[in-house]
């Protein structure tokens, strides 16, 4: 392996980053093309470089992340993208002191030692395809469809591993790959329009990472997104986006929530925002967090 950078690992605020929380920060982390290995504490992932695509390891060494190149040759431009490609993931230009600093005195007192820091993925247009295939299918239907994906539209990279395909690649594809191949079921059309619209020009996504704009704003533009429903907006606020107002509710945080809570029986969508309103802009955040505390030490939910 060659040695890419180590890069300090603190926010913009000068606040600790977890490495092992920010690795699994999310289901979403741990899709293809990521590798991810929680007791070793290494992320693997196969990113696109000017020529070409590189496989790195991001571990964590002396309170830094340490980038390393699987195979290939690295020469400075290669170098410097893949650095500031694994900035853009670990959002180390993201400053969480103010939450901190909310939390510091509560329940959530334990966030302040460097948790929070939601994993994303160099393009918000990965992001968006990925949480696309979250939606009304169990987990492994998900890590499906990514892995058909990646293995059958990624570009390859020295040693075998392959990216996420680029807009351009998924819209060449035809619905019938997304069909039988991808097994993408009503989210086909959907997915060939976002990557159609994005290859083409007409949708700028990544114009949603504008600080200026509110949230309100990007939730709606996201819901004008094929195949993006309010769970799935803001999921992709929460995950790629830094908007942390919104509560991601589905299938699998309402009723991790009632158990936590100690609550009887189901509860309104309401009753749970009302829980968490008092942290303004981190609510969303801060509902994660509570979700996720046990993570690290009990890994992803299967």
């Amino acid at each position: 392996m060659t040695l890419v950078a180590e890069i300090p690992l603190v926010g913009a605020g000068d606040e600790p980053v977890d490495f092992a929380r920010t690795i699994v920060s999310h289901g979403v982390a741990e899709l293809p093309p990521n590798r991810l290995d929680l007791d070793g504490r290494m992320l693997e992932t196969t990113l696109t470089v000017r020529r070409g695509a590189r496989t790195v390891r991001l571990t964590e060494s002396a309170g830094k992340l340490r980038i390393e190149v699987v195979a290939g040759t690295v020469g400075e431009r290669t170098r410097a993208g893949l650095t500031s490609m694994a900035r853009h993931m670990f959002r180390l230009d993201e400053d969480l002191s103010a939450f901190y600093a909310l939390v510091r005195e509560d329940e959530l007192s334990w966030c302040a030692l460097g948790a929070g820091r939601m994993l994303r993925a160099p393009t918000l247009f990965e992001d968006v395809v990925k949480t696309i295939c979250t939606t009304n299918t169990a987990w492994s239907g998900t890590r499906k469809m990514t892995a058909a994906l990646v293995d059958n539209l990624g570009s390859e990279a020295p040693g075998g591993r392959r990216t996420f395909p680029t807009p351009a690649a998924m819209a060449a594809a035809d619905e019938q790959f997304y069909k039988d191949v991808i097994r993408a079921g009503y989210r086909g059309p959907y997915l060939k329009k976002l990557a159609t619209d994005v290859a083409e020009g007409t949708l700028d996504l990544e114009a949603l990472n504008d600080s200026e704009l509110a949230d309100d704003e990007i939730a709606a533009r996201l819901l004008e997104l094929p195949g993006v429903c309010p769970y799935a907006a803001a999921h992709v606020m929460l995950t790629s986006l830094g908007r942390y107002s919104r509560l991601v509710l589905d299938s699998w945080t309402r009723p991790t929530y009632v158990k936590l809570s100690g609550a009887r029986g189901a509860l309104k969508d309401a009753t749970i925002e009302r829980r968490f309103e008092r942290y303004g802009e981190w609510a969303g955040l801060a509902f994660w967090l509570y979700l996720t505390r046990g993570w690290v030490e009990d890994g992803l939910p299967v």
